[in-house]
């Protein structure tokens, strides 16, 4: 009986432990919120996404995104340190807790997600079609009708062809292997097209004025989302309730000035009444 009582306790004691020791571990909203700062780890060269501007500040979508998770933390969008990371480091400094969370146009996938928690998406990117102002198609379906006639331009990759082909079935496909390049084929008229992320094309679109226009097809969805370590639902919660209300709720009009000034457009409001992002 004694011998019994002993390895209860034992067991008791080992599960208080265990217990006390993952609740320390997974409370990340009160590590955050104690040290005063939230550490995001994005990246520095792709517009509109994150990049540094003339100043050497960092700027983009997902820098105001990350700043939208600081406000909401600490009534203060600057309160954030940027940890400039690769792209293959996204995962990794989730995961060994350089950073608290991930914002760099990081696409969900079932694979990523066995690895880290993503947030609610914050965006949807899919692949669009860009030409010059004036061309010789007014838009999609008149390139589609074109068939071979039509030349592409994309950045090479070895499914680049299989894409194009998604939407214009016919057109031949020149691949090149940087982005500047693709739009020099444009501009020298070598390609009626760029097929590129309509992210991009609406920056590129801002940029220059007048000069492109968006042939009005998209396809090939992927959300783009922020990602945080597993294991911490509370932390998980609180970035997604922050993201959620600036896209749907009191923080709208941060949230619809922000994309329309990387976008050139803003956002559709929020309906007044019954949540829509529920039917």
């Amino acid at each position: 009986m004694k011998m019994r009582s002993l390895a209860s306790l034992a067991a008791a004691a080992l599960l208080g432990l265990s217990g006390s020791a993952f609740a320390q571990d997974s409370n990340k909203l009160q590590e955050v919120l104690e040290r005063g700062q939230l550490i995001v780890g994005t990246g520095s060269t792709n517009a509109p996404w994150h990049f540094k501007g003339a100043d050497g500040t960092l700027q983009g979508f997902d820098i105001d995104i990350s700043k939208v998770v600081a406000k909401a933390l600490f009534d203060d969008p600057e309160k954030v340190e940027f940890v400039n990371q690769s792209s293959d480091a996204r995962i990794p400094n989730i995961t060994t807790g350089r950073v608290d969370i991930s914002c760099q146009f990081m696409t969900v996938t079932g694979e990523r997600a066995q690895q880290v928690a993503f947030t609610v998406p914050y965006y949807r990117e899919g692949v669009g079609l860009m030409m010059l102002a004036g061309g010789t198609y007014p838009d999609y379906e008149g390139l589609k009708t074109a068939g071979s006639d039509v030349t592409v331009a994309v950045l090479q990759n070895v499914y680049a062809e299989e894409m194009v082909h998604k939407a214009l079935p016919e057109a031949t496909v020149d691949q090149y292997d940087s982005v500047d390049l693709i739009y020099q084929a444009l501009n020298s008229g070598r390609a009626a097209a760029v097929a590129t992320d309509q992210s991009s094309i609406a920056w590129y679109m801002k940029q220059n004025p007048d000069k492109y226009v968006d042939a009005g097809h998209g396809w090939n969805p992927q959300s783009y989302a922020c990602a945080v370590r597993q294991g911490d639902q509370a932390w998980l919660n609180f970035v997604n309730t922050a993201l959620r209300e600036a896209m749907m709720g009191v923080e709208f009009d941060t949230y619809a000035a922000n994309y329309e000034t990387w976008f050139g457009k803003r956002p559709p409001e929020p309906t007044i009444g019954f949540p829509m992002e529920f039917r």
